[in-house]
């Protein structure tokens, strides 16, 4: 099955969210597009007047997250891929984020993502069928210096997302975690990024962070929609899905876990106790 899908797609205004919208409705499929302002969907409604809808949306508020959820099922009649796409990075080192800073950020990347599942699944478990798509990153992989807070949203999408998906296959519902590595995208622009005020003892890890992220290694991010095609149109889906040349890298993080765990498994085990001797 590739077509007659109807999509909801968080953050479209831009980046991914706009190019797999634009993916979908090229190939004939429906879509809500929500997004802060409608005004940057406006070409493709244009393009697209039966199969493109745009809803102005900020996810942080829950109540118009719901509204929006229902007007889009509403308007097509059902809701078969949700995406949530919505976010914001956010660097400084733990030290120098801000409490404010944080709950946004928290705000955006996880409660809103939490709100829209909230308000789809409903719809989906009636239909008894449907595909959630929460977007994470390498960043909910694995936790690099002066970016801890946006990773942690992120491992926060990671778990909420793995249980999720062992709650609602029982319903029909499939879901699934995307992971890109770095891909030119306004990710990285002042409207996509919150920083905080720096610290001079931070310097020299993001002076180390910065020589480890050339330009040169971003990936296309117009390349990415015929993964996310392929990944919603598969009869069995994976939960976890990762976008650009990410697996040496994770193979290599989870092979220095693995052996970190394995050197102190005799501190664990003896942890354990032993609950069934009389000492």
């Amino acid at each position: 099955m590739t077509s007659n899908k109807t999509w909801f797609i968080t953050g479209a205004g831009r980046g991914f969210g706009r190019i797999w919208a634009q993916a979908a409705l090229e190939r004939g499929d429906r879509v809500a597009l929500t997004l802060r302002n409608p005004a940057q969907a406006a070409d493709l409604v244009e393009r697209f007047p039966d199969t493109a809808l745009a809803l102005r949306l900020d996810v942080t508020d829950r109540a118009a997250v719901f509204a929006a959820v229902r007007a889009a099922h509403d308007h097509f009649g059902r809701l078969d891929v949700i995406v949530n796409n919505a976010g914001f990075g956010q660097m400084g080192a733990i030290e120098e984020v801000d409490e404010a800073s944080t709950r946004a950020n928290f705000e955006t990347n996880v409660f809103g993502t939490l709100s829209v599942i909230q308000a789809a699944l409903p719809l989906l478990r009636a239909q008894g069928a449907g595909h959630i798509i929460n977007l994470s990153s390498v960043a909910g992989i694995v936790a690099v210096p002066t970016v801890g807070i946006y990773e942690g949203a992120k491992f926060a999408v990671e778990g909420i997302s793995e249980a999720l998906a062992a709650e609602v296959a029982q319903f029909g519902i499939r879901v699934s975690i995307v992971e890109p590595s770095g891909y030119a995208t306004e990710f990285l622009s002042a409207n996509s990024l919150g920083s905080a005020p720096t610290m001079p003892e931070y310097d020299a890890l993001r002076e180390e962070l910065a020589a480890s992220l050339g330009e040169g290694d971003l990936g296309d991010p117009a390349a990415s929609a015929g993964a996310i095609l392929a990944l919603v149109d598969a009869e069995d889906p994976p939960l976890r899905l990762m976008l650009g040349n990410l697996l040496p890298f994770v193979k290599d993080v989870y092979a220095r876990r693995i052996a970190t765990w394995e050197a102190w498994d005799h501190v664990a085990l003896a942890a354990h106790g032993n609950p069934g001797s009389d000492n």
